[in-house]
């Protein structure tokens, strides 16, 4: 149910009346000849109807300012009074700020006219220009200015609601760049902890199973798989020590000297193996000074690759081959396809970790079977140039 007034509206209705009574008490009103002076209660009438119509300045501006019009015509034909005047005044301020746009410069448009004939009456009844200046600026100040009031309040509130809109839109971005930067950063620590654990325990579990499930295994073999599963125990541990100290350090920085680079792939390789499958390492081309980004990547693809070899390849060896180019870093992991199920279980996030290292470096990558061979090829390519590099 549409209410008739407001709380703040009746108090100033009510204010807006006893301010009127008091002027109407102390003769604050003008009258336009000695023969015509009407009476108090007659004046009170105009103000009680401007009064009642201050009561829907906000619920009704409109409605409110055509009540207010005819009670305001008849208090200047009585005899302008300033308690009247500033009533209307407030009519128009609130029909221009309440209101549509369009009515509030519909409004200033007549209230300029309807000043300019005060003027142009005044003086040309009066005979006298110097009245009828001083009638149409009162005119103005009455009827114009709140208007015009209005309008700058309205303009300068459509402002502060576009900077607190604005602002908002800007607090909604800044948190999704910051969801988008935990995201990534989850992202990569994912890629890490996964290239890490995966590539290190696998090459664990595989050969203190070899040790534990193959009868008659020598003291050479058993000594080769001890070896292997010390060297990776130890590398695990100190890569995973290495992101520890960056992640409570919470920095983003880490020491150049820690991260593995492609100079130690030998080792990799060569720790690389079960009983019945080895790897091999090839290298193409002169090793430029590489970006980290790329280092990394380059490193990670190729431990990934040769971990999913341990897990799911058939016997034979794989091959790795990494060749160095102008533009880029070629890397290609060729391992037997595997016939049984793998020995051990995977995620399937390994493929999805390489991919992502080679886009976010505008690189290529590319895995899968290639049956007329029977191997399994992972191909990378990852671009040397440095603004394709990811900032670290």
């Amino acid at each position: 149910m549409h209410r008739l007034t407001t709380r703040k509206d009746a108090l100033v209705a009510a204010a807006a009346l006893a301010g009127g009574l008091l002027m109407l008490a102390v003769h604050g009103y003008s009258t336009w000849s000695q023969d015509w002076d009407p009476p108090v209660w007659a004046r009170l009438v105009p103000l009680l109807g401007l009064c009642s119509a201050l009561l829907m300045r906000r619920t009704a501006p409109l409605t409110a300012l055509a009540v207010a019009t005819p009670f305001n015509v008849a208090d200047v034909l009585m005899g302008p009074g300033i308690a009247t005047a500033m009533i209307y005044g407030d009519a128009l301020y609130a029909a221009s700020l309440y209101g549509r746009r369009r009515t509030a410069e519909w409004l200033l448009g007549t209230t300029v006219v309807a000043s300019l004939m005060v003027a142009a009456g005044t003086g040309i009844g009066l005979r006298d220009v110097a009245v009828g200046v001083v009638g149409g600026s009162v005119a103005g100040v009455v009827w114009v200015a709140p208007v015009l009031t209005a309008m700058a309040v309205r303009e300068h509130r459509f402002r502060a609601e576009a900077e607190r809109q604005r602002a908002e839109q800007v607090a909604r971005l800044a948190e999704l760049d910051r969801r988008a930067a935990v995201t990534a950063e989850r992202a990569r620590m994912a890629r890490e902890l996964h290239d890490v654990i995966a590539n290190h325990l696998s090459a664990v579990a595989l050969h203190s199973s070899a040790v534990l499930k193959v009868p008659g295994l020598d003291r050479e073999g058993i000594e080769r798989a001890m070896e292997v599963i010390r060297e990776n125990s130890v590398q695990g541990l100190a890569e995973m020590r290495r992101m520890i100290g960056l992640l409570r350090d919470g920095d983003g920085e880490e020491d150049p000297a820690a991260r593995p680079r492609l100079a130690e792939l030998g080792r990799l390789v060569r720790h690389t193996a079960r009983s019945d499958l080895s790897a091999r390492l090839e290298v193409a081309g002169e090793p430029p000074e590489l970006p980290a980004a790329v280092e990394l990547a380059a490193y990670r693809i190729v431990q990934e690759a040769l971990t999913n070899a341990l897990k799911h390849a058939g016997p034979g060896s794989a091959d790795v081959r990494v060749e160095y180019t102008r533009r880029s870093v070629v890397i290609d992991v060729l391992s037997p396809l595997g016939a049984d199920a793998a020995r051990l279980p995977g995620t399937g996030s390994g493929l999805v970790g390489m991919r992502e290292r080679a886009v976010m470096l505008a690189g290529e990558f590319d895995a899968g079977p290639d049956t007329a061979a029977g191997r399994w090829r992972v191909h990378a390519e990852l671009p040397v140039d440095q603004q394709f590099t990811e900032t670290r």
